[in-house]
């Protein structure tokens, strides 16, 4: 029988994210503060896009955007975005929604299972995932609470646990 074994992911349901912009366009359409202020969000893809008249009411959508995404058990740390800019009348920011583990971090995750990690387990890199393998299954739950305590500014999901 293979080693036992698991899988480093970071990857959020699609349909999850369209839930919580769902959400959040809904709150925003009846919500008093936003009247009158063109608030609206919109999901494309990995994209998100948030409009409104206002810097501050584009900050305030992004809040109820992050709001909903906690109520939905996505982590925050998939969400990457810069400052509101400004397009005509209009604030726009958009909003990247990331998946998978770039090789940077891999690497760094990886180092870190090799350095402080068991003996005798090991990580491979496979495209944007790893997976980690030893001779014990107790090891490998030792690597999953090491990687729990660390932040990567990535989140884990730890799959395929055999």
């Amino acid at each position: 029988m293979a080693d036992p074994s698991f899988d480093i992911v970071s990857k959020v349901d699609t349909q999850e994210i369209d839930n919580a912009v769902n959400q959040t366009a809904k709150e925003i359409k009846n919500r008093f503060d936003f009247r009158d202020t063109g608030a609206s969000a919109e999901h494309s893809g990995d994209s998100i896009s948030l409009t409104a008249n206002s810097e501050e009411r584009v900050k305030a959508v992004l809040d109820v955007l992050q709001e909903k995404f906690v109520k939905r058990g996505i982590s925050l740390k998939t969400l990457q975005y810069d400052e509101p800019k400004q397009t005509g009348k209009e604030f726009r920011l958009a909003v990247t929604v990331t998946q998978g583990i770039a090789d940077e971090k891999a690497k760094e995750i990886a180092k870190k299972i090799r350095a402080e990690g068991p003996k005798g387990v090991q990580a491979q890199i496979q495209g944007d995932q790893l997976r980690v393998s030893g001779k014990k299954r107790d090891d490998l739950q030792a690597v999953i609470q090491l990687l729990k305590s660390e932040d990567f500014d990535v989140a884990l999901q730890f799959v395929n646990y055999r």
